[in-house]
């Protein structure tokens, strides 16, 4: 492989980055749901894992599964800059909260209707500082855990390579984002009361009101099933994404490759 080959143009890049993406909702999104009811629950957990799976399943069947996938897509999964983030996590959570809505238009429709335009951008900063510390976290650990890992000699050891470094760098990055995801939640699915100032309304804040009032492990809920979606997601994103790289450098050929 020549170490001055020509950088694929964006829209092959772009692509492969999408198809990551897809890929990792595809796989693991059931866990997120899981993840999202735990960091829901006030004081100390009281289902777990598998308790809040079996809850889903029974009292609003496996469709609620797919259901927020269509939310998570339907608020631009494959384009996420802060500005579009913060909406969809929005609708998201709702769909995650309860199955009563028609789907995640309806979802919009409704927030927009109680709360205006702003109400979709609620918990925007702590979107903002989940992304950060979980980008650091990952792309902070990915390149140090492929430094040390022994030189692939196969293309097949590239690509258990590449998906080793990516879900130690999802697991880094989930284990120091985790507590700015649940304030976020709880920001999100706080019921809101006209002329009442909501109980968790800036990031830092929330972190120290609900490591005071439920303890710092109330700071990590959701963080099992999240880890689990994560650290091999991150493993699956970075696989994918170069895969399909090498597969359009092929395509493309010389100066590509």
């Amino acid at each position: 492989m020549s170490q001055d080959r020509k950088p694929l143009p964006f829209i092959f890049t772009f692509t492969a980055g999408a198809i990551a993406g897809i890929s990792e909702i595809l796989t693991f999104y059931p866990l997120d749901v899981v993840k999202t009811r735990m960091q829901l629950e006030r004081g100390k957990a009281q289902h777990g894992l598998v308790g809040t799976f079996k809850s889903i399943v029974k009292e609003e069947g496996y469709a609620q599964f797919s259901n927020t996938v269509q939310g998570g897509f339907t608020a631009a999964r494959l384009v996420p800059p802060l500005l579009l983030e913060a909406p969809k996590r929005a609708v998201k959570l709702l769909q995650d909260k309860s199955s009563t809505y028609a789907g995640p238009i309806d979802v919009v429709k409704q927030i927009v209707r109680n709360d205006g335009l702003l109400g979709l951008y609620a918990g925007m900063e702590a979107t903002f500082w989940r992304h950060v510390w979980w980008n650091g976290g990952y792309f902070g650990s990915i390149f140090q855990v492929k430094a040390l890992l022994p030189k692939p000699e196969t293309p097949q050891g590239e690509l258990l390579n590449n998906f080793i470094s990516g879900a130690v760098g999802g697991f880094v990055g989930t284990a120091v984002n985790t507590p700015f995801d649940v304030v976020k939640s709880r920001i999100q699915g706080y019921a809101k009361v006209p002329g009442v100032t909501p109980k968790y309304n800036w990031t830092y804040p929330g972190i120290v009101t609900i490591f005071r009032e439920e303890g710092a492990a109330a700071l990590y809920k959701g963080f099992v099933p999240k880890v689990l979606r994560l650290a091999p997601g991150g493993g699956v994103l970075l696989l994918v994404v170069e895969f399909t790289l090498d597969l359009f450098r092929k395509a493309m050929g010389p100066p590509y490759i």
